[in-house]
């Protein structure tokens, strides 16, 4: 259960896209094997609590667990000199596309891992293997972001190795995603132009919490009413240290600045570049 906007995500599963293996991501779930050999899942409920239980407390908890979980993966990507990026934007701005091409231009130099955040389907994570990323997509059924421990058992699924880079592409949404610590090492808001320029004043929470503003599809700019100027004036207004980018994933204009910021981010947390 979402400790901010109330969303279940009892449901949810993990799939490693490598090995097609499934795990549910409801922790009172398990795994039972049949007579002939074949697998299911089967989700046991939670003991006690009411529909009144004092929300307050209750969201004080699931945040305060999720801080934990949090800073366990942030010190198992320090310890090993992983750069993990949380991708988070609205639905349709562009993130997948964004990683297939950067990925098509990293892999030759580096090891790259993505983990899918996505409500269903494992769409994203068969587009992001085939360009060449090791995978796992985890799906939240109900739920509308990513948490840490979802973050965490997908660790544990990709095993990266060290020195890696991994992409968290997460659920399309631009409120609650901001609001969870995933123990990443940076965190990148992608706008796109077809969005409209009020955005970060719209959804300051998203903007605040990002490290990079990374405007994507500007090659559509002759055809939008888009003011470059506002969406970044925007942005800095809810947060000042905020930096910004534009880019195309689909024509490449752009790739080069988001590459070598991804390189610089690294550089500046003494992580591989």
């Amino acid at each position: 259960m979402c400790g901010s906007c109330g969303c279940a995500s009892g449901d949810g599963t993990i799939t490693n896209m490598q090995t097609g293996h499934q795990r549910s991501l409801d922790p009172h779930a398990h795994e039972h094997v049949r007579p002939d050999g074949s697998r299911y899942i089967h989700s046991h409920p939670a003991h006690g609590g009411g529909p009144q239980r004092d929300v307050v407390e209750l969201n004080a908890r699931i945040l305060a667990r999720n801080d934990q979980s949090a800073s366990r993966n942030r010190a198992w990507f320090e310890g090993r000199g992983i750069t993990a990026l949380n991708l988070m934007s609205a639905p349709g701005a562009g993130k997948t596309t964004l990683l297939e091409r950067s990925i098509a231009e990293l892999k030759a130099a580096r090891t790259l891992y993505v983990l899918e955040g996505d409500q269903a389907t494992d769409h994203d994570a068969v587009r992001v293997k085939a360009a060449g990323a090791a995978a796992a997509q985890i799906n939240t059924g109900q739920g509308c972001h990513l948490d840490a421990e979802m973050v965490s058992r997908g660790i544990f699924e990709l095993n990266p190795d060290a020195g890696a880079l991994l992409f968290i592409e997460n659920v399309g949404n631009l409120v609650c995603p901001a609001l969870f610590d995933l123990g990443e090492t940076g965190r990148v808001a992608i706008l796109s132009v077809t969005e409209g320029d009020d955005k970060p004043l719209k959804y300051p929470h998203m903007f605040h919490a990002a490290d990079l503003l990374l405007l994507n599809k500007i090659d559509l700019l002759p055809h939008l009413d888009f003011d470059m100027d506002r969406a970044i004036g925007y942005a800095r207004q809810v947060n000042p240290r905020i930096e910004t980018l534009m880019v195309s994933a689909r024509t490449g204009e752009g790739m080069a600045a988001w590459l070598g910021w991804i390189e610089a981010w690294a550089a500046r947390r003494n992580l591989p570049a």
